[in-house]
């Protein structure tokens, strides 16, 4: 049976590595975590499957017979899990096919809060990245 995205009613934060569950909860509750202002957090959906194990961005551009409607989706991969700053990829699907640049755990609620709502487009938050490809906020 060949694996395909789902359907889902938040945007997707796929675990595509499978070494350190430990990790993979930590990164969860960095994500859900409020940010401290106003109280904002990521409105997602966490998807820890095996069968996406080692996907990676070519495969999530390539399936075609996916159900997933959101315009980007979110992987935690080995190279979030191997820095200490947890820098999850953020791959751009509809208009923005094949754009991405990784955000860190705290940001990401502004970014999916202002994607899912088209308040903010995906360009927006790549060129807001720091020169090695990740979102640490706006300065």
């Amino acid at each position: 049976m060949t694996t395909h995205l789902p359907k889902s009613e938040n945007p997707i934060v796929l675990r595509t590595t499978f070494e350190d569950d430990s990790s993979w909860k930590k990164i969860c509750d960095e994500i859900i975590k409020p940010e401290e202002t106003y109280g904002f957090f990521a409105m997602v959906e966490f998807i820890s499957d095996s069968s996406f194990a080692q996907w990676d961005q070519a495969q999530i551009l390539e399936d075609t017979a996916s159900l997933y409607t959101h315009s980007f989706i979110f992987i935690v991969d080995s190279i979030t899990v191997a820095s200490l700053e947890h820098p999850i990829l953020c791959i751009g699907l509809r208009r923005d096919k094949g754009k991405s640049f990784r955000v860190i755990p705290s940001e990401m609620w502004g970014v999916e809060n202002n994607l899912s709502i088209s308040n903010m487009d995906f360009d927006s938050f790549m060129w807001a990245a720091d020169a090695d490809g990740v979102f640490r906020g706006f300065k």
